[in-house]
């Protein structure tokens, strides 16, 4: 699936206004596409208000902060919180994994670096959340379980491990290999997501793609550019998940402070969707109030059984990070955001999608709390590409029929947009009350678990005129047949070098194979070069670099 047109354009989708270095803002102006988006186009409409709590105006805070709900998230006088998301425990615990350093320090909020980890709980998934015990130093946690349920709470520069959610804890570093691909921005502010078979797939701070077997076991760098969208930015604070349908991801611009939510199939080749995932103001109180707070940093998902997200904790403080002094009024905190899971959806037709498809049979499951044959406003509905429904476009109900206390729906397939590749249709509508609905479905003629052939820096053997490569399989599933190509980049024209025909390699295994070049090269003379690798239908992966073939 291509970018929105708005992402291609990258200097005039969105370039640098007059920057503020004391302000730490630039002002970004938005693709005029995007006043086009209805509503639920954009994640930012996902966001729920807050769930009323002990509100308070006695507490430090600048005014757009005061008063406020005290015991959302976790703050205290004592110290600043930053960062951290939640685990769900067996016993409906919830646990979350937080940053935090005295109010008090020399430095203020610029004593982060010197952050301590702290393992807080509560009783449900906004909070108030009480610090139970430390883990150790450390900044911007991330926790995950991996296969065996051991729990891995990642800090920059390294992880602690235990055997539960309660420690304790072993503190460890990860490997990394490259690959022989540039990392971008360095491995910082990681993220990470659990693929179907127990692996991990990790994006760094530069967006940056990686795959580990295990969670723990050396991550290997998949891409060899950031997957983010292709727009100016300072971007950092990532944060990927997979659900039942497909992985997700955001990244924040910090100085334009303006999120970017993207899909993926696999993880690996992502397609951006128009509009913001976030923007400061976003914690809504259900009386409309809003506290408005400076900063909304380090955004980590709570999930459901399904994978869908159900909740946003932020990062939040109510002034610059460098104005937040020692012993002063102002100070930040972790706080909690519901979100909008969207609906259960499942597409019933078997064939694909064609200009000559008339209708499309899409499932509404039902729910604790959502009825669908009785909550659905009919007429509202749109199903279809992301790129039609989004602008109010895309099918319509043609007819309805109740399965148990699910829905089937039969729309009309006119104005679709599905594609050869779309991977999650999307629906859009409103509820009997108006309220948001929305939701994403697979296709059952796809795939969505597809093998990941990455091939490593080819080696020119200095004896002789063979090329060998390294290819190696980080999908869950054994690869079919393939083809190998390496072609000489020059003057905007490619130039075969030489190809070759794969083997098939079970997950996580890899082969050796050997070109014999049909062209000559110069000695000490350094080349461009693009490494292919393709099926018969698709090209499944591209490595672009520079080397000197004869030394």
């Amino acid at each position: 699936m291509k970018l929105y047109s708005l992402l291609l354009c990258t200097s005039a989708a969105l370039c640098i206004g007059t920057q503020s270095l004391t302000a730490q803002i630039t002002e970004r102006p938005r693709p005029a596409e995007w006043d086009n988006l209805v509503e639920g186009a954009r994640f930012i409409d996902r966001f729920l208000p807050m769930p009323a709590g002990k509100l308070s105006a006695d507490v430090w805070g600048a005014k757009e902060v005061v008063p406020r709900y005290v015991d959302n998230g976790i703050e205290d006088n004592v110290r600043s919180y930053w960062g951290g998301n939640i685990l769900k425990e067996k016993d409906n615990k919830y646990h979350l994994y937080v940053c935090g350093w005295p109010e008090n320090s020399p430095k203020g909020h610029m004593f982060w670096p010197n952050s301590t980890v702290y393992h807080a709980v509560c009783d449900n998934s906004t909070g108030p959340f009480i610090i139970k015990d430390t883990i150790g130093p450390g900044h911007n946690p991330e926790a995950f379980r991996l296969k065996d349920g051991r729990v891995v709470v990642y800090v920059i520069d390294g992880y602690y491990l235990a055997d539960d959610l309660n420690g304790p804890w072993t503190r460890k570093k990860f490997d990394f290999d490259n690959r022989d691909r540039r990392i971008i921005e360095g491995l910082s502010n990681l993220t990470f997501a659990r693929r179907e078979d127990g692996s991990y797939l990790m994006v760094c701070r530069g967006g940056g793609v990686w795959i580990s077997q295990t969670g723990l076991s050396p991550y290997n760098q998949i891409t060899d550019k950031r997957v983010y969208p292709p727009v100016k930015g300072e971007f950092e604070d990532p944060v990927v998940w997979r659900d039942h349908i497909q992985y997700h991801l955001i990244v924040n611009d910090w100085l334009g402070r303006i999120a970017f939510y993207l899909r993926s199939k696999d993880g690996v080749n992502w397609v951006t969707d128009p509009g913001e995932a976030y923007l400061p103001g976003i914690s809504v109180h259900e009386d409309g109030k809003v506290e408005n707070w400076f900063k909304y940093e380090r955004i980590k998902i709570l999930q459901d059984k399904y994978g869908r997200a159900i909740q946003a904790n932020f990062a939040v403080i109510d002034t610059l990070k460098n104005e937040d002094l020692p012993n002063d009024n102002h100070s930040s905190k972790n706080i909690s955001i519901p979100l909008n899971p969207g609906l259960l959806l499942t597409v019933l037709d078997a064939a694909p999608v064609t200009d000559k498809t008339k209708t499309i049979r899409v499932k509404i499951t039902a729910e604790e709390g959502f009825n669908p044959q009785t909550d659905i406003d009919l007429a509202s509905l749109r199903f279809g590409a992301s790129t039609e429904v989004n602008h109010g476009r895309g099918c319509r109900v043609q007819s309805t029929k109740n399965d148990g206390k699910d829905l089937i729906i039969t729309f009309d397939a006119k104005g679709n947009g599905i594609t050869a590749e779309e991977f999650a249709p999307k629906l859009l509508g409103k509820t009997t009350s108006g309220k948001l609905l929305y939701g994403y479905a697979r296709l059952p003629w796809i795939s969505y678990n597809d093998p990941i052939l990455s091939a490593r820096l080819p080696v020119f053997a200095s004896d002789s005129q063979d090329i060998h490569v390294v290819v190696e399989n980080f999908g869950q599933v054994a690869s079919g047949p393939a083809v190998l190509k390496l072609e000489q980049l020059q003057d905007g024209s490619r130039k075969e070098v030489g190809q070759t025909k794969l083997i098939s390699l079970s997950p996580y295994g890899k082969t050796n194979v050997t070109l014999t070049p049909i062209i000559k090269f110069e000695k000490g003379k350094a080349y461009d070069f693009v490494l292919t690798i393709r099926t018969s239908d698709d090209v499944v992966s591209t490595f672009t670099f520079q080397t000197t073939p004869v030394e």
